[in-house]
């Protein structure tokens, strides 16, 4: 019978960088698992906030996470993440504040790593450095290839691309129109006008910060991508 433990460990060997190679020994995953504590976040409530001492480094197990900075006019979001992502790993490296803050928009459950612990973890454990290092790589790999897609593209195009990353499996996008606009780098006339042209087409319907997704099919088209 698979224990807890064992249940845990798995899900860490997969969850950093690649696992077609470095396989991680059961020594390597006690040590991180030792490293950290799993917790619970209801929707609404903080991993961490910016300004804080970083103090640990997140690793998403369940859920999705909304990354945000205030500024005077109000919050603004600066990226969502879900299963397998790491959060705040780069302030705790460099011993610097968190750059923005961390909110659970789902229920989340998360391995918190304490850098006093990581860190020793890491020096002595060198495949789990190099893997640790990859998961990085792939986090800002996948944000390189989101950029690019979106690299001369109209703003209904960019959208329609969004709203294909963001949707759930019931097509629910838990997005407003600003937080789409700041997300894409665009006005927020352009985007609702977006919006508004999509809705005509019977491709989406929009609600109070709510978007749902009608015709997935229908949103690839318009976005241009050609792997959905």
């Amino acid at each position: 019978m698979v224990t807890v433990e064992q249940q845990h460990n798995a899900w860490l060997a997969r969850s950093f960088g690649r696992t077609d190679y470095l396989p991680l020994s059961d020594a390597d995953l006690a040590a991180l698992a030792a490293a950290g504590d799993y917790v619970d976040k209801y929707p609404g409530t903080h991993l961490f906030k910016e300004g804080d001492e970083s103090t640990a480094a997140y690793v998403v197990r369940r859920g999705k996470v909304e990354l945000y900075r205030s500024r005077q006019s109000g919050s603004r979001v600066v990226h969502r993440l879900g299963e397998g992502a790491v959060m705040g790993d780069i302030a705790m490296f460099q011993n610097r504040p968190y750059l923005s803050s961390a909110k659970a928009i789902t229920p989340v459950n998360a391995l918190r790593l304490d850098r006093d612990k990581l860190i020793p973890v890491l020096l002595e454990h060198p495949r789990l450095a190099m893997r640790w290092l990859i998961a990085g790589l792939n986090q800002l790999e996948a944000t390189q290839r989101r950029v690019i897609r979106l690299m001369h593209r109209t703003v209904k195009e960019q959208v329609a691309e969004l709203l294909l990353d963001e949707a759930d499996p019931y097509g629910e996008v838990q997005l407003s129109q600003a937080s789409l606009a700041t997300l894409l780098g665009a006005s927020r006339q352009s985007v609702n006008e977006a919006l508004s042209d999509l809705r005509d087409g019977g491709f989406v319907e929009t609600g109070y910060r709510l978007i749902r997704v009608l015709d997935r099919a229908g949103v690839a088209a318009v976005s241009g991508r050609e792997d959905y």
